[in-house]
């Protein structure tokens, strides 16, 4: 079995995602989950964030005039895309060494759902650390419709090296922990969350990835959530109350806090709120947060059978160990037995 999870010590468990290289054989197929949905405005960003001319992009006039009819989705969002969503399984990639082809077999509309899927052709050892494996990736929308087709070698870490190895932890087997779950005919699908009766009162989990928050993104969510308060926003104010820069809107760093928990809480149905949120040094942009929760309580849902509400504790701690800020939240989550990922395809 492959595990998403490291036993640091009783009721302790650290996150950890995608495959050591020793784990990898020819003839595995992986089926990457979630999917991702395009929209228009990520066509219209990406054409222009790239400085792409191509007009049947973002300009729905002429787009009309082509054969296509409406925009076409810039090829590079879907390239990026795929390969992004094969993190879970080979997240302990160094690098891509060579793509030897990127085959655009269908068009993509704004409003279409990308999926993936990975076939390992090859498997070899580079040295002590690391190996190499040639992979295929297929992409497809909605209807099952091939769009896109990958062939490429990737430099991938093993278990036991690479910079984000846990020392002195060991892989934690329980089968509520498992990264992937084998399907009747051989395909391995990718899993994010814990299920309801899976989460256990007292236990503690470090979450990854960590999340380094940028000064550009700090100040857009800022301006976006009409925090116009100039210290979170003009460096010159910044400097004349003494501050290198403008600080990260707290809200934010709340919502990076709790997105960082979703590799554990991804089962979510619905959030319920927060209580005693907390706050303790700024958060600074450059700074790199990590979050880390405990399950203080479960329950089984009153109105939805096939879910549970569970009471979680969240710290959010930046790289020197300082608190953040710290929050009590109530979520909704699903029972293994819910059907909504079966219907999905998950």
């Amino acid at each position: 079995m492959h595990t998403a999870y490291y036993r640091l010590g009783d009721g302790i468990y650290a996150e950890r995602f995608g495959l050591g290289f020793e784990h990898l054989a020819p003839g595995q197929r992986y089926i990457h989950r979630p999917g991702m949905t395009f929209s228009q405005q990520d066509n219209v960003e990406e054409a222009l964030d790239s400085v792409n001319s191509a007009m049947v992009h973002y300009d729905e006039h002429y787009a009309a005039q082509t054969e296509w009819r409406r925009p076409l989705m810039v090829s590079t969002l879907t390239l990026q895309r795929l390969i992004g969503m094969t993190a879970k399984t080979f997240g302990r990639r160094r690098r891509i060494a060579s793509m030897s082809s990127i085959a655009l077999t269908r068009p993509v509309f704004g409003g279409d759902t990308l999926y993936a899927e990975t076939e390992v052709l090859a498997a070899e050892p580079v040295d002590a650390e690391s190996g190499r494996a040639s992979l295929l990736t297929r992409g497809f929308n909605q209807r099952g419709e091939q769009v896109a087709e990958l062939r490429y070698v990737v430099e991938l870490w093993r278990s036991t090296t690479g910079p984000d190895r846990v020392p002195d932890a060991r892989p934690a087997t329980e089968e509520r922990f498992l990264s992937h779950v084998q399907r009747d005919d051989g395909a391995w699908v990718e899993q994010t969350g814990l299920f309801f009766e899976d989460l256990r009162r007292g236990e503690t989990i470090i979450h990854a990835p960590r999340k380094t928050l940028l000064a550009e993104e700090a100040t857009l969510h800022a301006l976006r959530s009409m925090e116009w308060q100039p210290q979170s926003h003009d460096y010159a104010f910044a400097h004349a109350i003494g501050l290198p820069a403008p600080v990260v809107p707290q809200t934010w760093g709340v919502a990076v806090a709790v997105a960082l928990s979703t590799r554990t809480f991804g089962r979510v149905s619905v959030n319920l709120g927060w209580t005693d949120v907390e706050f303790g040094v700024d958060l600074m942009p450059g700074d790199t947060l990590e979050a880390r929760s405990t399950v203080e309580g479960a329950r089984p849902s009153g109105s939805r059978p096939d879910r549970g509400v569970v009471t979680v504790l969240t710290e959010a701690r930046n790289q020197r160990g300082e608190m953040v800020n710290r929050f009590r939240r109530a979520l909704m989550v699903y029972r293994r037995a819910a059907a909504v990922y079966s219907q999905a395809g998950y």
